[in-house]
């Protein structure tokens, strides 16, 4: 049987703060009465992390563990996450104690008034305010201009969706953060409530303000997505268009100033404007071009390939194991008797 909620977690070198964190999700998920899973995706740790998860595996059946074989990043763990839940409400938190899992209580209430997305939002950070909280203000304005839905906190990662609403939704980047974009595009429901939030005691962050460069990186995406993502010619053409103009406007400047002496006397080679109209020519014609590729490439978007972005060492947990594994053993019987 499917469990109604899914809990799922990225892990990387998080060993301090494991044991704690577990025993407060079991007790949170125990309190709620209803079915649940427990989902750690290791991502690549280098420390102990995957053998305590092994560890809760052992002793509690419904915490299921994915380890990569190497780490992948946020945006990917989250995906495998989402991949491998098998419940109605999935849930997502990070693995460093700054999330309450007592909060999973509050939103899942704000999914039964008739939402489809509760993201978390941390009113009161206990970060580091000059390179945390501040980028953090700003990024989060800037995406909730371009996305068109107002988050005051896309970075927390304590969210509840109905699986419903993250159908079709495929991660790649950093896009992570963007979920509740995503979701809305496709007409769901989206909200927020404060949750707690607490200052990192043990292990270390792995956020920076380098991440700061990639979200504007990922907005660009967004915002294509958003806007060209089924005519992409619009954007390469607008920019064609205005090539051409610059072009048109060289020529009309570099003739005048050659046969009527407007606004001064110049010959061709007196003056760049006749490299520039040139110039201008050919790049208008290559944006068209391009404009026209990016049309066809749609049609065959990376999306319809199926391709993970991630990589799976070993499942724990997983009852399709031992199909899969007679999967592959029938499949190299039979091309033994076959050859």
């Amino acid at each position: 049987m499917s469990p109604e909620l899914s809990l799922f977690l990225p892990v990387y070198d998080e060993e301090d703060n494991l044991e704690e964190l577990h025993e407060k999700i079991i007790a949170s998920m125990d309190k709620l009465g209803r079915s649940f899973e427990v989902i750690y995706v290791d991502d690549g740790s280098t420390d102990g992390s995957l053998d305590l998860l092994k560890a809760f595996a052992a002793r509690d059946s419904r915490v299921r563990v994915i380890a990569f074989r190497r780490n992948y990043g946020q945006t990917a763990a989250m995906a495998a996450g989402i991949d491998a839940a098998r419940g109605e409400v999935l849930i997502a938190m990070d693995a460093d104690l700054q999330n309450d899992p007592a909060d999973i209580e509050r939103l899942l209430a704000k999914l039964d008034e008739g939402f489809d997305v509760v993201s978390g939002w941390r009113k009161e950070r206990h970060d580091a305010f000059l390179t945390r909280v501040v980028p953090s203000r700003i990024a989060n304005r800037l995406i909730s201009f371009i996305g068109r839905v107002p988050l005051h906190d896309y970075g927390c990662s304590l969210k509840a969706y109905r699986r419903e609403a993250l159908k079709g939704v495929h991660l790649y980047g950093e896009m992570h953060r963007f979920i509740p974009i995503y979701a809305s595009w496709a007409g769901v429901r989206v909200t927020e409530i404060p949750v707690a939030h607490y200052p990192r005691l043990a292990g270390k962050s792995k956020y920076g303000l380098s991440r700061t460069v990639k979200i504007i990186f990922d907005l660009v995406t967004i915002k294509f997505m958003a806007s060209y993502l089924t005519k992409p010619l619009y954007v390469f053409g607008w920019a064609g268009v205005l090539a051409f103009a610059l072009s048109f406007v060289s020529a009309l400047f570099a003739f005048l100033m050659k046969y009527t002496g407007w606004p001064h006397p110049a010959s061709f080679i007196q003056t760049p404007l006749p490299v520039l109209a040139m110039v201008m020519l050919v790049l208008g014609i290559q944006l068209f071009l391009m404009g026209l590729i990016a049309e066809m490439l749609v049609r065959t978007y990376h999306e319809s390939q199926g391709k993970p972005i991630y990589t799976i060492k070993k499942k724990i947990n997983f009852e399709d194991d031992q199909e899969e594994e007679g999967i592959r053993n029938r499949r190299n019987y039979q091309y033994r008797e076959r050859y």
